[in-house]
């Protein structure tokens, strides 16, 4: 039997239903916003960037789902975006490149706490060409080439000793030369269906703008729409 205690039976537990934060720092208008998404992301970005009190302003919730329906979410870092979409870098072998290849349909999630902002993107993943996945490997520090060859990732690890061990043995295979990419690792683009763009209000009442893609190729087309909060 599973018990929940409220805050009152235990002094201990933190009182969350209390905590209270109201939104004021901006207003999303819909006459503000350009034609496309990635024009409105690019402008997000760049405050974001330039925000000192935000450090990973790239860093994105990355919540995918296998064939069956069972969903995880991790964080990943934005590596390049264009109007194709939204690219990432993972192993292959790793539990969201395994479920991405039995289910594309992925999400993206920005948040930005310190500008009171959101952006969600639906969309399906795939493979980036390998010479994309290259040209981006080799711009990587060292460590991290050698670190994806270590990790073979999400698979179980008995000790943090095994890790270290691999980890070594690379560096010295690797001593005298490039750090070529690992078969088992690659980039995926994100083409997004819907980009939804979130902006903090007094009272709950939050701005809520979604540019949904409509048709395909070159009849392709964005419509905007304002979601209730």
């Amino acid at each position: 039997m599973i018990l929940f205690m409220s805050s009152h039976e235990r002094p201990d537990i933190l009182d969350v239903a209390s905590f209270r934060r109201d939104y004021h720092h901006s207003e999303l208008r819909r006459a503000d916003l350009p034609p496309d998404p990635f024009t409105q992301f690019h402008g997000w970005l760049d405050e974001a960037s330039d925000c000192p009190e935000i450090i990973e302003s790239t860093a994105m919730v990355l919540s995918t789902a296998s064939a069956k329906g069972e969903v995880t979410s991790r964080i990943v870092l934005l590596k390049g975006y264009d109007a194709k979409g939204f690219r990432f870098f993972t192993n292959t072998t790793s539990r969201k490149a395994v479920q991405i290849a039995g289910n594309d349909s992925v999400s993206l999630l920005f948040y930005w706490e310190a500008l009171e902002r959101q952006i969600q993107i639906n969309g399906h993943a795939s493979l980036l060409p390998r010479a994309e996945t290259e040209a981006y490997f080799a711009s990587r520090p060292r460590g991290s080439r050698i670190g994806a060859w270590a990790s073979r990732q999400s698979s179980v690890l008995p000790d943090r000793e095994t890790l270290d061990r691999r980890t070594a043995e690379l560096e010295e295979r690797f001593a005298e030369g490039e750090v070529p990419v690992p078969e088992f690792w690659s980039g995926y683009l994100v083409a997004p269906q819907s980009i939804e763009f979130w902006q903090g209000r007094p009272n709950r009442l939050h701005d809520r703008l979604r540019y949904q893609l409509t048709g395909s190729g070159d009849s392709a087309s964005w419509s905007i729409e304002r979601l209730s909060p």
